[in-house]
């Protein structure tokens, strides 16, 4: 399903079960616009700028949350916005439409909080190569070092501990979703790069991570998660992650949940770190799926802490998220 096909879906939708009256254009907007819509409710006329995505979820609105500071009265048009996402724009004041015809709006001294249709389900998207799990551990290393991307295949797949013949299919995978641009025969470079960043964030949240994860724990004395910063973690071994990584990057997060990403095992964790597996734990431990380390060799790579933070869907993450992303990773994004 496209833009306009989602758009007009959920007009469609509105119009049934409400007395809206919508009318899209896609004529004079921004570049970084999709179209206004014209909202009619009895005599008031609303015209309002709009972005259409097809899946809104937690990673998804840094950027939804910047365009609607730049655009006055923007309106999401999407196929699905799942509940968090949707909790998350409404403490934000941004509206929203989606393909069943539920809507959020605050206009002047206008307010219409509809949720009671039935949520659609996603479209089932061809498998692409570059989101398998595989495939979204090299994406994680070309996000990284874009320079990566026109090195001999055998070195891609050694730096990003794949087999070789993974490397071609992602490359092609990049090319089919229009990520990947040709300066000349030889030389590749991304584009749409804040999109493929959300895009690998959304996959990786719902495909590689789950597979990666350890357990959940908590340390065996209170204290220990007090003054997590003195924990003396293996070197080469062991980084935080999430809000505790967030947290030595800026100095602005002060974590409630704990991260860790490692090659120690199981039994090397809580022998090591004093840990107790608790399912309802503050402690959360995954495995290493990437070579390079954070810039201060505690930490996992700044691009693994903006993603784990903004898939949080938790407000004061997502704005630790967003000081990190100024600081260390927008020139590269």
């Amino acid at each position: 399903m496209d833009e306009n096909e989602t758009v007009d879906l959920a007009i469609e939708n509105l119009e049934k079960n409400t007395p809206f009256q919508g009318t899209w254009t896609q004529d004079k907007v921004g570049n970084d616009l999709d179209g206004e819509i014209t909202l009619k409710f009895n005599t008031a006329i609303l015209h309002l700028p709009v972005t259409v995505k097809k899946v809104v979820r937690a990673p998804h609105l840094h950027h939804i949350e910047r365009l609607a500071k730049k655009h006055n009265d923007l309106l999401l048009i999407a196929y699905v916005i799942d509940e968090k996402a949707k909790a998350q724009l409404r403490a934000l004041d941004i509206a929203y439409l989606e393909g069943n015809g539920n809507l959020y709006l605050r206009k002047d001294k206008l307010f219409f909080w509809l949720d009671n249709n039935k949520p659609l389900k996603p479209e089932k998207e061809k498998t692409n190569r570059a989101f398998t799990r595989t495939g979204l551990k090299v994406v994680f290393h070309f996000l990284q070092s874009e320079e990566a991307l026109n090195l001999p295949y055998r070195i891609i797949a050694a730096l990003t501990d794949t087999a070789l013949g993974n490397v071609p299919n992602v490359l092609n995978g990049l090319k089919a979703q229009g990520f990947l641009l040709h300066l000349n025969d030889r030389e590749l470079k991304l584009q749409n790069k804040r999109e493929l960043l959300e895009r690998w964030m959304t996959a990786y949240q719902q495909d590689l991570k789950p597979s990666l994860e350890i357990g959940t724990f908590r340390f065996l004395k209170q204290e220990d998660f007090d003054n997590w910063q003195t924990l003396a973690l293996k070197p080469a071994k062991t980084w935080w992650g999430s809000e505790p990584a967030a947290d030595l990057y800026t100095n602005y997060l002060k974590p409630e949940i704990l991260t860790l990403y490692t090659v120690e095992s199981r039994s090397q964790l809580i022998k090591n770190y004093r840990l107790i597996p608790d399912p309802k734990g503050n402690v959360r431990v995954y495995q290493r799926f990437w070579k390079q380390d954070g810039v201060n060799g505690k930490t996992v790579p700044p691009l693994l802490i903006y993603a784990d933070l903004m898939n949080t869907g938790d407000r004061r993450c997502i704005a630790a998220a967003e000081k990190l992303y100024n600081e260390f990773l927008q020139d590269k994004l």
